[in-house]
């Protein structure tokens, strides 16, 4: 099968899984157009959160975890994936082209990974530590490898500190009114296809175990969830990149969503943390952290969360509001 005779309603499935990716305060800012033949990525910048998300980065790194996704879910169908990122000089949107291929071969890591996006979720509760850690790290690392981003874990001796962090950001937005007023917008949510619903929040009791967290409006919830696993002992990763340019921040969501879904196949419990990240003095403290050089994008907590998640997944957009489908060759070759 070549990406010639795969037909629409196939693009608009893998399209479909690729939403599943993760976003700030799952804003979903991302936008497809099928050309018949290809399917181009852009970013939506009308949902970019412009106090949380100024510069555009975290909107960036959210449309290449869904771009991942993408892969993923293609690979897992048989289709290699041949991916030209930010192929229009003229228009800084335009984060991609993808083109299929048949596979010669689908791995087993493929279909794992492909399988577990369907249920894949951000985790905002205490986990317990990870048994043989040791053999998840080093494949994460290797993916880290693959997609040239670095990946380092905060050592015990420093979750102390990380944590004083996550504490300076909170105590920087606490008087930051426009701040919380986007947070508020974008929490709680019951019957929008977008934002955090208010089942995906900590209630204030259970956020206090986890001392990394984003301070999000808590949720009342009655009895704790997991009151028997304490405080957080989750492994505390970070992705970290050479600059702070556009194609990186796209290629540090690949990452981000191939390390995601590598844990949700192995029965692991995550969540991708970008407060700390988001104020250069956070970023600075947490380089600081470090023993290898590179610039902090996203903090990652893996545990276990012994029986799985709790709640349902979180809602997408319909894709008739993410998808535009074009006559084939109207966009032209790029």
């Amino acid at each position: 099968m070549t990406n010639s005779v795969i037909d629409v309603a196939t693009i608009e499935a893998l399209i479909a899984t690729a939403c599943r990716a993760p976003s700030l305060h799952n804003s979903q800012p991302w936008k497809w157009v099928i050309d018949g033949r290809t399917v181009h990525l852009y970013a939506d910048p009308e949902r970019l959160l412009p106090v949380t998300d100024n510069s555009g980065r975290q909107m960036l790194i959210s449309c290449g975890a869904a771009l991942d996704h993408l892969r993923t879910a293609a690979a897992a169908a048989g289709l290699d994936s041949e991916i030209s990122r930010f192929p229009d000089g003229a228009d800084s949107d335009h984060l991609a082209i993808v083109e299929f291929h048949s596979a010669v071969k689908t791995s087993d890591a493929d279909l794992a990974r492909g399988a577990a996006i369907s249920s894949r979720r951000t985790d905002r509760l205490a986990f317990l530590p990870v048994w043989e850690w040791r053999t998840a790290s080093v494949a994460l690392d290797h993916i880290a490898t693959d997609f040239n981003v670095g990946l380092e874990e905060i050592v015990p001796q420093r979750r102390a500190e990380l944590a004083h962090v996550s504490h300076l950001t909170a105590a920087r937005h606490r008087y930051d009114s426009s701040y919380k007023a986007e947070l508020q917008w974008w929490t709680g949510r019951t019957t929008l296809p977008d934002g955090i619903p208010a089942k995906a929040v900590a209630s204030r009791a259970e956020s206090s175990r986890v001392p990394f967290g984003r301070d999000f409006p808590a949720a009342d919830r009655q009895p704790v969830q997991r009151a028997e696993f304490g405080i957080d002992r989750s492994q505390i990763l970070v992705l970290t990149t050479n600059g702070d340019s556009r194609p990186e921040w796209l290629l540090c969501g690949e990452a981000l969503s191939t390390i995601l879904l590598e844990c949700t196949a192995r029965g692991l419990a995550t969540c991708p943390l970008t407060h700390m990240t988001e104020l250069a003095d956070s970023r600075n403290l947490i380089r600081q952290m470090l023993t290898e050089p590179g610039i902090p994008q996203v903090v990652i907590r893996v545990g276990s969360a012994a029986g799985g998640p709790s709640e349902p997944l979180t809602p997408r957009r319909p894709l008739s509001d993410v998808i535009e489908i074009v006559p084939p060759d109207s966009l032209g070759r790029i």
